[in-house]
C-alpha cells in the first residue's frame, strides 16, 4: 500500500525546501533508498514543470571505490560531477543506509583524498544551487534510535513534516539576538566555555537545506574560544562511533581531545589539517519534536534544547575564516533530563535547561 506521507514529503521538499520554479533543473541524488521516494520526487518536479535528473548510489559500491581511491580516479569523478552540478538549479539528496559504519574500514588517507577532490562539487552545490539533504528511514536507523521500525517511521515523518514556516518569526528573532551578541558563555556538567560571535552573521535554518530542520547557526571568532566542553550526545564520524567527547580549548584551538577508548582516533581526525582543531560553527537546535540522539547528525543537531559546536570548516554564510576538510557537528543537550545547563549572551541568560527565556523565542520551545 502506498504511504501518502511520502507524497506529502515530496511536495514539501520540492515546493518549500528548494522552491522549484517552472523550467528549473534539479538533480535528485538517491543513496540506498526505495524507488517510492524517487518516483514521488520526479512526479512532484514534473507537476511543477521542472526538469528532473536522477543519480542512484550504493553505499557498498561507494566503499569499494573509496578503499582504493587514487587522485586520478577522484579528479576524473570530480570533473564530471562538477560539470553536472553546474547545470543544476536545485539539488535534493535522500540518503539511506543499512549500515552507518559501512565506511569505517576505509583508510583515513583514502577518505581524505576523496573528500579533497570532491570538495569543489560540494562547494558549487552549497553556494550555487537551492539544495536540501535528508535521510530515509530504515530498520538500521530504527535500531540506532532504539525504536521499532514502524514507530521510527512515524517519528521520521512527524519531525520531517513540521510546519517550519510557522517557526520562521521566532527563529529570525533568535538570529537578530545572536547578530547583536559579542560574548557567549555556556555552562553545564563538564562544560565551562566562553567565546565571541561578534560581527559573524547568524543564519536561520527552517526547513530549507536540511530535513528535519530547526537550528540557527553562526561561528565563533576563531581565536576567542577558552574553556572546556563535554558533549553528551553520541556521535559518528567517517563511520567511527564516539561517545562522551570532551574538548579543551586555548585561544580557539583544541589542545586536548578525549573520547573513552577512542583518544587516538579522535586526535587523528583533528590532526587532518590545521583548521580541524578550530571551530567552524556554533548552533542552537530547536526542533521540539526531536528529543533523543541517534548518531545521525541530520537529526541530532536539531534536538530541542541542544547546541552543537563544530570542529572544522566554516560555512560561507557565517564565515569565521576557518578552513578544513573536516566538518564534525558534535552535540550537547542541555535539557534537565540531560543534566541541564545555561547559555548567556553578553551576560544575559537566554536559555536555561534547554528552554529559551525571551518571550520572542518561546515558539522555539515547542
Amino acid at each position: 500500500m502506498h504511504d501518502p506521507r511520502v507524497d506529502e514529503l515530496a511536495r514539501q521538499l520540492v515546493g518549500y525546501s528548494v522552491s522549484l520554479k517552472k523550467g528549473e533543473k534539479i538533480l535528485i541524488d538517491l543513496y540506498d533508498v526505495p524507488d517510492e521516494i524517487g518516483l514521488a520526487l520526479i512526479r512532484e518536479v514534473r507537476r511543477r514543470k521542472g526538469v528532473p535528473l536522477i543519480r542512484n548510489h550504493s553505499s557498498r559500491l561507494t566503499r569499494e571505490l573509496l578503499k582504493g581511491a587514487t587522485d586520478e580516479q577522484y579528479q576524473l569523478m570530480s570533473k564530471h560531477l562538477l560539470a553536472e552540478m553546474k547545470d543544476m538549479n536545485a539539488y535534493i539528496a535522500v540518503r539511506g543506509s543499512a549500515n552507518i559504519a559501512e565506511t569505517s574500514d576505509v583508510p583515513s588517507k583514502s577518505m581524505a583524498l576523496a573528500m579533497k577532490q570532491l570538495r569543489p562539487v560540494m562547494d558549487w552545490r552549497v553556494k550555487k544551487t537551492k539544495w536540501c539533504v535528508l535521510r530515509w528511514p530504515n530498520p538500521s536507523m530504527a535500531q540506532q534510535a532504539g525504536m521499532s521500525t514502524e514507530a521510527f517511521e512515524d517519528f521520521y515523518f512527524k519531525v520531517c513534516l513540521v510546519d517550519y514556516k510557522s517557526l520562521v518569526p521566532a527563529a529570525t528573532a533568535l538570529k537578530k539576538l545572536m547578530d547583536a551578541t559579542d560574548l557567549v558563555e555556556i555552562t553545564g556538567p563538564g562544560t565551562d566555555l566562553r567565546f565571541s560571535i561578534k560581527d559573524i552573521p547568524a543564519v536561520v535554518c527552517a526547513g530549507t537545506c536540511n530535513i528535519p530542520d530547526g537550528e540557527v547557526f553562526t561561528a565563533p571568532v576563531r581565536d576567542s574560544i577558552e574553556g572546556t566542553l563535554s558533549y553528551n550526545a553520541p556521535t559518528i564520524y567517517q563511520g567511527i562511533p564516539f561517545d562522551s567527547v570532551k574538548l579543551t580549548f586555548e585561544k580557539g584551538k583544541v589542545v586536548k581531545a578525549e573520547s573513552p577508548g577512542k583518544n587516538k582516533e579522535i586526535n587523528k581526525i583533528l590532526d587532518s589539517d590545521e583548521g580541524a582543531r578550530f571551530i567552524g560553527e556554533f548552533a542552537l537546535g530547536y526542533n521540539a519534536a526531536i528529543r533523543e540522539p541517534m548518531r545521525d547528525i541530520l537529526f541530532d543537531e536539531k534536538i530541542g534544547g541542544s547546541f552543537h559546536f563544530t570542529p572544522g570548516q566554516a560555512y560561507e554564510e557565517a564565515d569565521n575564516g576557518n578552513r578544513s576538510q573536516v566538518h564534525w557537528d558534535m552535540v550537547c543537550i542541555q535539557r534537565k533530563d540531560y543534566g541541564g545547563g545555561e547559555i548567556k549572551f553578553d551576560g544575559k541568560l537566554i536559555r536555561k535547561d534547554g528552554v529559551f527565556l525571551p518571550k520572542a523565542l518561546a515558539k522555539l520551545n515547542g
